[in-house]
């Protein structure tokens, strides 16, 4: 039986989001890349994080900007 990897958990800053749709187009946009599990956005913070495996920071931005907003510092 192969082991499976431990999640990895992620936790970014997204720049724009201003309403309920805009959680929901990140989330979407997010949910769809490689490797991710779970995507939580939680827009008062703009603070987005991230679970899964062997998903890479530059697929998550690449799928932010996909939905129209970007990631910060």
């Amino acid at each position: 039986m192969k082991a499976r990897s431990t999640p990895d958990t992620r936790i970014y800053a997204v720049w724009g989001m201003t309403c309920s749709h805009c959680v929901v187009s990140v989330s979407e946009e997010v949910s769809e890349v490689t490797g991710v599990e779970e995507v939580d956005v939680d827009l008062r913070s703009s603070r987005m994080t991230v679970v899964g495996v062997a998903f890479t920071d530059e697929a998550v931005k690449a799928a932010v900007a996909e939905a129209g907003y970007e990631v910060g510092s």
